[in-house]
């Protein structure tokens, strides 16, 4: 999608590391949301009520802590993958995220950033890899 993006809309390529560790997070926000909702309608037609709420219970900060101390854990991730998440991970943001404590919001928020980085850094196929390796690591099916 992302090649596609850039296609149609003329996008220049973009230096991933010259943006904010929040930017980075907005961005691997939708990119984990869509990767989501994409994996969950690919199972088939549901109520919109049903698909948000299992969307919901994947993308909620608390869910995505486990996932990247998982895989920091299991060292699934490279040095700069960690100096990226870190950076997300120590951002200073103004909101919290509801239900959540503070290190797991900050956590996932430096998953968000990772995710983000890879996304606009052309590793769109890396990003999804960390996804699919998180959901493994913390027994979870979409």
């Amino acid at each position: 999608m992302d090649e596609k993006i850039r296609e149609v809309f003329s996008v220049p390529e973009v230096n991933a590391d010259s943006y904010s560790p929040l930017t980075l997070a907005y961005m691997g926000d939708c990119v984990y949301e869509m990767t989501i909702r994409t994996l969950l309608v690919s199972r088939g037609n549901a109520p919109v009520n049903t698909l948000n709420r299992k969307a919901s219970n994947l993308a909620k900060a608390s869910s995505q802590s486990r996932m990247i101390s998982a895989l920091i854990e299991a060292e699934a991730l490279t040095e700069e993958e960690i100096a990226v998440y870190k950076r997300g991970r120590n951002a200073k943001s103004f909101s919290t995220a509801k239900n959540a404590t503070v290190n797991d919001y900050r956590r996932a928020t430096g998953y968000e950033a990772l995710i983000g980085w890879l996304y606009l850094s052309g590793r769109s196929r890396r990003a999804l890899e960390i996804i699919k390796l998180g959901f493994e690591a913390v027994d979870v099916t979409v």
